[in-house]
């Protein structure tokens, strides 16, 4: 009997009224690289069971490694249910759910690939990250696949495979004045999408352009946010903002904003669950509701929220398809209780060229990469983020030369309303343990930077 049917008839036979169980199977193979070299290959393969218990509208969670300790482990979990307050405003797990069929998400290759073989494509970013101005290289190459299975008393069964890929790579030099640094990454789900050489040469790139950089002033600026940077912005400040849950409870900076225009008229800010090699994209939800594309920001209004079953319901509203077991490094997890998050951030390009835009800024920055970045009061947009690497001094439309540190505070609703240019450089961006997104560069007007 698989320990899917084990959990569900013995949770039938002691009473329980719903019971949901997730079987995870996941392998991942982690290269690491130190000092320009591959210090590190592992190749893990776990297997885990997630458990979620709802009885007279009291919930319950397990989560085990052990499958012949589900039956103990359920019983167990019974008895606690008695402390616990009910639930009333939960209307039940979902049924049969209808899936459609989406393209790449699974590739063989990656799932079967070997050791020596994810050598090869971490040999390949390093080397294209190797210059004589370049002291360091380190990074990481993460190879997921999942095997994941859901199943609850309620007639779903789902099953799907997945895979993912993501490669990144710090390239280090003390050539110059100071130490600086350039990041180069690449993330998708097929191998024949992944670019090691890319991830090299971007890091190579920003860290050989960082070299000698100059002090910045204190000042009000105009700044052209990279891909990269944008995704930080948008997995560490932007996306709660749009989560139910935090929407409801007032604690969003755009609660009051509903319909209404709380950005300039060129962004849309999308969750695109099926779009093509996103890391997030997938067809149902880890609860069994089927996904959709919905537009957050919808040509400068706010249109959307993200939630999951539990938030929902909570509000007498229906799940929009986000509830999700996020894996680390990349991928699912059996956790019991899932959370409420967006698939894939998407902010649609736009027609100008990264030269174009910064012929356009007459004084302004170009930034590359930011750190430490994290809400300082959510409620009213308020963030901090530090522009550590890949910053460019621009004057009169052309680039000065590199720039020192920066540190960044500013105000979320003021930034969207200030953008002024997007760019046509669309790409695929996961930061560490974060969320992935789809962005190009975005160009945003009178940002105080205070120099550190």
């Amino acid at each position: 009997m698989s320990a899917l049917d084990e959990a569900l008839n013995h949770s039938k036979n002691v009473g329980i009224d719903e019971c949901e169980v997730i079987v995870l199977k996941k392998n991942i193979t982690t290269v690491r690289i130190t000092d320009s070299e591959i210090s590190e290959t592992k190749q893990n393969f776990d297997e885990s069971y997630g458990i979620r218990l709802i009885h007279k509208k009291k919930i319950a969670s397990i989560q085990t490694t052990k499958q012949h300790e589900i039956k103990d482990i359920i019983d167990e979990s019974l008895k606690t249910l008695t402390n616990l307050r009910p639930r009333e405003f939960w209307e039940g797990l979902p049924s049969k759910v209808q899936r459609r069929q989406i393209d790449g998400t699974y590739d063989e290759k990656l799932e079967e690939i070997s050791g020596s073989n994810a050598m090869d494509i971490a040999q390949s970013m390093i080397n294209s990250a190797d210059s004589d101005k370049i002291n360091t290289i380190t990074g990481s190459l993460n190879i997921v696949s999942d095997n994941f299975e859901i199943e609850n008393s309620n007639g779903l069964n789902l099953k799907e495979k997945a895979t993912y890929i993501s490669g990144i790579i710090n390239a280090e030099s003390e050539f110059g004045t100071i130490p600086v640094s350039g990041i180069g990454h690449d993330s998708c789900r097929t191998l024949s999408h992944f670019s090691a050489e890319r991830i090299g040469a971007d890091a190579k790139k920003m860290c050989l352009g960082s070299i000698n950089p100059q002090k910045i002033d204190s000042d009000v600026y105009s700044i052209i946010f990279e891909p990269y940077s944008v995704g930080e912005l948008l997995a560490f400040v932007v996306a709660a903002n749009f989560n139910f849950k935090t929407f409801t409870e007032k604690k969003s900076c755009f609660s009051n904003n509903f319909d209404k225009q709380i950005a300039v008229e060129q962004i849309s800010l999308i969750d695109d669950p099926h779009v093509l090699e996103g890391i997030g994209t997938k067809s149902v939800d880890d609860e069994g509701i089927e996904t959709k594309k919905q537009s957050l920001i919808d040509k400068g209004f706010f249109k959307s929220t993200f939630s999951n079953l539990f938030d929902s319901y909570k509000e007498s509203e229906q799940s929009s398809g986000n509830g999700l077991r996020l894996g680390s490094p990349l991928g699912k997890s059996s956790e019991p209780i899932p959370i409420a998050a967006p698939h894939n951030l998407k902010i649609n390009p736009g027609k100008s060229s990264q030269e174009d835009m910064i012929k356009d800024t007459k004084r302004g920055l170009l930034v590359g990469r930011l750190w430490y970045t994290y809400a300082v009061n959510p409620i009213k947009g308020d963030f901090s983020c530090t522009a550590r690497s890949g910053i460019k001094i621009i004057e009169n439309g052309k680039i000065k030369g590199p720039g020192k540190s920066v540190r960044i505070i500013h105000n979320l609703c003021t930034m969207l309303k200030n953008i002024t240019e997007i760019g046509n450089n669309q790409r695929n961006v996961i930061q560490w343990a974060s969320l992935p997104s789809i962005t190009p560069s975005l160009k945003s007007e009178n940002i105080s930077v205070k120099t550190i």
